[in-house]
């Protein structure tokens, strides 16, 4: 069921798939938490075989996809927590891609009783070096003051798309639809504590994703992490970019269900 959720000052689009049929109604649900190069429908594919087994909760950060452009200050996992309080999920097991991973990963050392095990999807993180250079994001800027969204698409792509060929017309689809966004949620954005230098403190089980053909400095994070966090079991994904639910949808799914199975 599609619902708005109440957070402070806004409100973002959700969507509860419900206890699956034949279940107790007593399993720990699944949040999935999209990437900054993605809205939840990132997830869409995975959606079908997720929801037969688990109760999936996903949603639009704000600015994305369905959910209303902040219009004051926010924090992503602030935002989280609001949405899990409206479900009233107590504990929940957390997926995220890229940007979702982050949040998740803030989520599991601010209140480590929430999260039931983490399957982090070339997951960002607080607290390191942005892997896109400050000339790269000047040009950007100067796109976006131009209105040159396909010109912004393009340099993404260049980035985070190897492993496509020509226009890509999914990967293409949803740079396009989160573009503006970028631009909308930059005023307000909060970004929430770093945690890359306490990642050692993390006590969840996690399943970390890295796609071999995602920027060496995205690689090269996600490595450190996996060695950081205590216990990380680390999936490569050989025929990935930063677009893992794309190239590679069942081995998403697989670090997904492997992540749950280990929920305690």
């Amino acid at each position: 069921m599609d619902v708005m959720v109440s957070v402070k000052d806004g409100e973002l689009w959700s969507h509860d798939s419900g206890e699956p049929s034949g279940t107790d109604g007593e399993s720990l649900p699944l949040v999935l938490l999209h990437p900054g190069v993605g809205d939840s429908r990132i997830w869409d594919g995975l959606l079908p075989r997720l929801t037969e087994r688990h109760r999936v909760i996903h949603y639009d950060a704000r600015g994305y996809g369905r959910s209303p452009a902040p219009t004051s200050p926010y924090s992503l996992v602030e935002d989280l927590i609001a949405v899990l309080d409206h479900y009233g999920v107590a504990r929940a097991v957390l997926a995220g891609s890229s940007m979702g991973g982050a949040t998740a990963l803030s989520l599991a050392l601010r209140d480590p009783a929430r999260v039931a095990s983490l399957a982090l999807v070339v997951p960002s993180v607080t607290g390191a070096e942005d892997p896109l250079s400050p000339e790269f994001m000047a040009e950007v800027g100067r796109r976006a003051q131009a209105g040159d969204v396909d010109g912004i698409v393009t340099m993404m792509r260049g980035v985070s798309a190897t492993q496509g060929t020509g226009d890509d017309p999914e990967v293409t689809a949803h740079l396009k639809a989160v573009v503006p966004a970028w631009f909308a949620v930059h005023p307000h954005h909060v970004p929430d504590p770093p945690v890359y230098d306490r990642l050692g403190e993390l006590d969840v089980p996690c399943v970390l994703a890295l796609a071999e053909h995602d920027q060496p400095e995205v690689r090269r994070v996600n490595e450190t992490m996996a060695r950081r966090i205590p216990g990380c079991r680390l999936v490569r994904l050989e025929h990935s970019d930063h677009f893992p639910t794309v190239r590679e949808p069942d081995a998403v799914l697989d670090v997904i269900l492997d992540a749950y199975a280990l929920a305690r």
